[in-house]
């Protein structure tokens, strides 16, 4: 075993969206910071569409969730302007809007009742009929019985957004560490650092655990604070629109088929995004012919052009949920160790607020107010007698889960 020299005052395990930001903003905050992963940038990011949509992923039961989402879509411009600055990369950021439409006459009525949500949640929206809806976006199926129009729910290039925070880490000074980090390092009842696979043993005043998915793998966890995080997989394809059939599509385009969400993201380079499969099927990233064929199917009956279009990638990612689909954020029972990792479907539109709430976290030693009801906390085990942990919004089983 190989003991690092270097010590630090943060240690993010896990190089996503979530672990890159969170060592950007503690680097920027004067914390000698190194990150773990061993692909920083990788993971779901490849996969993710990028949809930054904190009111057309509203859902009953999950208001002080759509608190947070909001806040994070209020920092989305400000957040890439400065990563830009900072990076000199792009980040595909669109200030388009989303179309969500109905296609018969159920979904119509749910489109419906979801706008009375919105509305009462404080939200802007905007309901259209079906001729307005094909006026707005000339490539959608005849058959279109209503939409909601939601000019405040954008996009990002999640692929571009990832390059970016590693090069701007990179620049305030993170010192990544391509490895994985195989077991977490306690010392004297407190986390104090982590081991990699390679033998190497990283030192750190405080760890941050921002491992997605996985991040309920890294051995050496106590029980009692292993996050209560499952993998779900989500298949997504990729397109192209040639030039000649540009413009395409002017804005996200989603809907229900059959009972399953779809979604199209239309990137100003030509590339379309389609997705996404909603599977418990544990640690499987497999691209299934299935999954590829429902994917079109679907876009097929929303937007009939799409068969068009040369299909140029298919991939599987695996978005890490937590029982109440929010996320899990700040300290954990374990002194040193804090949680950045749950975000399932939100977490490139958490991505800003993430940040600038686990720097705090690991500057001034608690959560700031918007992220208190998401504290680790709350999944503790209740002693006899005790009320239940207080949770930000209610347990949607995986069949209604929606896709990111």
């Amino acid at each position: 075993m190989r003991i690092s020299t270097d010590t630090s005052d943060v240690l993010v395990v896990g190089g996503g969206l979530i672990g890159l930001v969170t060592a950007w903003r503690s680097a920027q905050r004067g914390l000698r910071t190194a990150l773990a992963d061993p692909e920083p940038g990788g993971g779901a990011a490849q996969v993710a569409a990028g949809m930054l949509a904190a009111v057309t992923e509203l859902h009953y039961g999950e208001q002080m969730l759509l608190g947070l989402n909001v806040a994070s879509a209020q920092r989305y411009p400000a957040f890439v302007a400065e990563l830009e600055e900072a990076s000199g990369r792009t980040t595909g950021f669109r200030a388009c809007g989303t179309l969500s439409v109905a296609l018969d006459s159920d979904d119509r009525a749910h489109l419906r009742e979801l706008h009375v949500l919105q509305r009462r949640s404080g939200l802007e929206s905007e309901w259209l009929s079906g001729r307005e809806c094909r006026r707005l976006e000339p490539m959608l199926a005849p058959g279109v019985r209503g939409g909601l129009r939601v000019d405040g729910d954008h996009q990002v290039d999640p692929r571009r957004l990832a390059a970016a925070l590693v090069t701007a880490c990179e620049r305030a000074g993170v010192v990544l560490r391509r490895d994985r980090a195989r077991r977490l390092s306690v010392t004297g009842g407190r986390a104090a650092g982590a081991e990699l696979a390679d033998g190497t043993r990283l030192t750190a005043g405080q760890v941050v655990l921002a491992g997605g998915s996985l991040s309920g793998r890294l051995e050496g966890l106590p029980e009692d604070v292993v996050p209560p995080v499952r993998p779900v997989k989500g298949q997504v394809l990729r397109l192209t629109v040639p030039r000649a059939y540009a413009p395409f599509l002017s804005r996200t385009v989603r809907a229900v088929v059959r009972g399953s969400q779809v979604y199209l993201v239309p990137r100003a380079d030509g590339e379309l995004v389609v997705g996404a499969t909603t599977e418990e099927l544990g640690w499987d990233t497999t691209v299934t012919a299935g999954g590829v064929y429902e994917l079109l199917r679907d876009a097929h009956e929303l937007i009939p052009g799409i068969t068009e279009l040369p299909l140029t990638e298919t991939r599987a990612g695996l978005r890490p949920a937590s029982p109440d689909n929010a996320p899990l954020l700040g300290p954990t029972a374990l002194p040193g160790l804090h949680l950045a990792t749950g975000h399932h479907r939100n977490g490139v539109l958490l991505t800003p607020v993430t940040g600038e709430v686990m720097a705090h976290v690991l500057t001034a030693g608690e959560l700031p107010e918007l992220a208190r009801p998401f504290s680790p906390h709350r999944f503790a085990p209740a002693s006899p007698g005790s009320a239940p942990a207080r949770t930000p919004g209610q347990t949607t089983p995986a069949s209604q889960e929606q896709p990111v």
